[in-house]
């Protein structure tokens, strides 16, 4: 549904996006993940048509995107997006008034589910409410691509996991694609279910989740064991304390050597160590 090729998006002498090819063909969630200035919400805005590439061509459904021609089946959800400063509910039945497949019953049940007052204004909201209300709207509306970034921006504990069950939910209802951009990695594994990666403008790596879980792990034991076994491994990440090693892997599992031990890598430590680590492209 969503493809860059050859992307590059250039703001005066910074470069964004560096010659980016990506193809997003099959309804799920994705996390999209990134250091702060990686290019995510720039790519975002490029799949959205909010922004023009510098290069390449970015298609959706078969189109170019430009902003002189945005996909209407995308929807690209800011954490700080702006509502008209109407009472909660008369926004969404504004919404339902204009969106023919607008969900309003799903959308009144997640108000009540968020307790949200639905004779209170956008504007008296707090952050995180305002956010919810948005995202609220945004997963009604039914769009075939949704984009939110930072969704859970603002949130507290409770109200992350109710949004990350929301979000599921939506999902659920209606398979779609579902890029979500967020800082908290760990959190959103729990419903996500492929994974892109970008790091200074480039895509890094991309795949499903369960390709962690099944190829990414640790490797702990003594250095002189160790380094014969990994020989060969994408080792993307390294720590020696004395004479004991801990090798971050991203490859076929292997049975740990003598006196070592192996255990699973999170989510938030795969990349961690992806991103800042050495990594052997195969």
């Amino acid at each position: 549904m969503i493809e860059f090729r050859n992307v590059t998006k250039r703001y005066g002498g910074t470069t964004a996006l560096d010659s980016v090819t990506l193809n997003v063909a099959d309804e799920g969630i994705y996390c999209l993940l990134g250091r702060n200035g990686a290019g995510k919400t720039t790519l975002m805005k490029l799949i959205a048509g909010y922004v023009h590439a510098s290069s390449g061509e970015v298609v959706v459904d078969g189109s170019t995107v430009t902003p002189m021609n945005s996909p209407t089946s995308v929807q690209f959800i800011e954490s700080n997006a702006a509502q008209f400063n109407m009472k909660v509910g008369s926004l969404l039945e504004s919404a339902s008034g204009l969106q023919s497949d607008f969900d309003i019953a799903f959308a009144k049940r997640m108000l009540t589910k968020f307790r949200l007052n639905p004779n209170k204004r956008f504007k008296q909201l707090s952050f995180g409410m305002k956010t919810m209300v948005t995202t609220i709207l945004s997963l009604a509306n039914n769009s075939k691509a949704l984009l939110l970034d930072e969704p859970a921006l603002g949130f507290d504990a409770i109200m992350r996991s109710q949004f990350n069950a929301l979000l599921y939910e939506s999902y659920e209802r209606r398979p779609r694609v579902i890029i979500v951009s967020t800082h908290l990695i760990d959190e959103i594994a729990k419903i996500a279910q492929k994974l892109i990666i970008i790091n200074g403008g480039r895509i890094l790596f991309q795949a499903g989740i369960n390709d962690i879980d099944e190829k990414a792990y640790v490797l702990t034991g003594p250095s002189a064991a160790l380094k014969p076994a990994i020989e060969g491994l994408n080792v993307i990440g390294r720590e020696t304390v004395g004479g004991m090693l801990a090798a971050y892997v991203y490859d076929k599992r292997i049975a740990p050597p003598a006196g070592a031990m192996i255990d699973r890598l999170s989510l938030q430590d795969f990349f961690i160590k992806l991103v800042g680590g050495d990594v052997r492209h195969e």
